[in-house]
């Protein structure tokens, strides 16, 4: 498999509507909702999510990670405060488990070792991404809330 990252365009809008509902769908379990209510709701939940990281972290990357040329899903990276955040990282269900999310965190893990800088990011409490996250190396740094505060050192290589 080929994974590409390019940055967003106006004509993904679409699919990062769609990735932000199946991702949504699924942490928050409103799958059988109605659709008429649902729609709404993680359009506006989209937008607000969107307009957050861009105040949250001005220069960010916001980038599409592609899998043999399709859109798989994407990822949102700054520099600031002296570390490499991972800001967000999503990627459709059927792209799940296929190591795209390891390949992303390793390359990020890569940039940040360049750069002497750490790697940081924020995890629901109850997200499984968690795991691997700590298999690759992050140590809790703190809990704030709902998110686990994670971090990666180059001295973790």
């Amino acid at each position: 498999m080929e994974l590409t990252l390019r940055s967003e365009a106006a004509a993904d809008q679409a699919f990062l509507r769609a990735l932000f509902g199946a991702v949504r769908v699924r942490e928050l379990g409103l799958a059988g909702m109605d659709e008429a209510v649902l729609q709404p709701l993680l359009d506006m939940q989209c937008a607000a999510q969107r307009q957050s990281y861009r105040q949250a972290f001005p220069g960010a990357r916001f980038e599409i990670i592609e899998a043999d040329g399709v859109p798989a899903g994407r990822r949102v990276v700054a520099q600031s405060g002296g570390a490499l955040h991972l800001v967000d990282i999503a990627l459709m269900p059927a792209w799940c488990g296929k190591g795209i999310g390891s390949t992303q965190l390793r390359g990020l893990q890569h940039e940040a070792a360049g750069a002497g800088l750490p790697l940081r990011l924020h995890v629901a409490l109850n997200n499984r991404a968690e795991a691997l996250y700590r298999r690759l190396g992050f140590k809790e740094i703190g809990v704030s809330g709902m998110h686990r505060a994670m971090e990666w050192e180059n001295d973790n290589e």
